[in-house]
């Protein structure tokens, strides 16, 4: 199966955004709650979001809250996503969009340690998790 095709064998909209990464080894895409996560380094890198209105129409950037102040001041236009708050997010709907997914899309392949979350992994029960029961 071919990772970068939809469900319904197309493109997602926004694949020419994440062209420049597909070159690298470790470059993955999954399908992610109607939307697009790419994987670069073992870490997502970046969601592309084409849902039809904002906020889930242009690029999520999953990083730790405490990078967010200094990868707004880097990248123009990245807004803190208003239901995703741990992540920032860059609206397509923005005027320079095209030039500041590619400033992204370079910090990425830079391998930018502030860009990107560990994927969180299987449990032993075949990626079923275990909750632990609260007994007090």
């Amino acid at each position: 199966m071919d990772l970068l095709k939809t469900k319904a064998g197309r493109s997602h909209p926004l694949q020419w955004v994440v062209e420049p990464l597909e070159e690298e080894p470790s470059y993955i895409a999954k399908a992610m709650f109607g939307c697009r996560g790419c994987y670069l380094f073992g870490r997502l890198v970046l969601v592309l979001a084409s849902r039809g209105r904002e906020p889930w129409t242009g690029l999520l950037l999953p990083t730790e809250k405490k990078h967010h102040a200094s990868l707004r001041r880097e990248h123009h236009g990245l807004v803190t996503h208003p239901i995703l708050k741990k992540w920032l997010y860059l609206p397509e709907s923005k005027d320079d969009f095209e030039d500041a997914a590619h400033a992204l899309v370079e910090s990425v392949l830079a391998n930018d340690p502030r860009i990107g979350v560990e994927p969180q992994g299987k449990s032993s029960t075949g990626g079923v998790r275990k909750w632990k029961r609260n007994t007090t």
